[in-house]
């Protein structure tokens, strides 16, 4: 399969693990003498319209991915997920 990096960014990442979306591919790591990709890495989404930053940042592993389509890439990778009850409390607390 042939795909440029900029074919790469326009596809949405999806865990196959709890069927969340993850975002778009933002960036790819890849190892120079050899060229292969060992990355690819998703951005979180903008908080309060970018003023406070983004959200968490996911960095999965070209070993992760089980399958590339033509506009998403499902991934296969169990990420650690903030209790929600613990975020209340601390938003309560200050």
């Amino acid at each position: 399969m042939d795909c440029r990096i900029r074919d790469m960014r326009c596809k949405e990442v999806i865990n196959i693990c709890d069927g969340c979306r993850l975002g778009f591919v933002s960036d790819m790591e890849v190892r120079l003498p050899d060229g292969q990709v060992c990355a690819i890495i998703v951005y979180g989404a903008y908080r309060f319209w970018g003023l406070f930053g983004r959200g968490e940042e996911y960095y999965i592993p070209w070993e992760c991915i089980q399958r590339i389509g033509d506009d998403i890439i499902l991934v296969d990778k169990p990420f650690q997920r903030r209790d929600p009850v613990l975020e209340h409390k601390r938003r309560r607390k200050f």
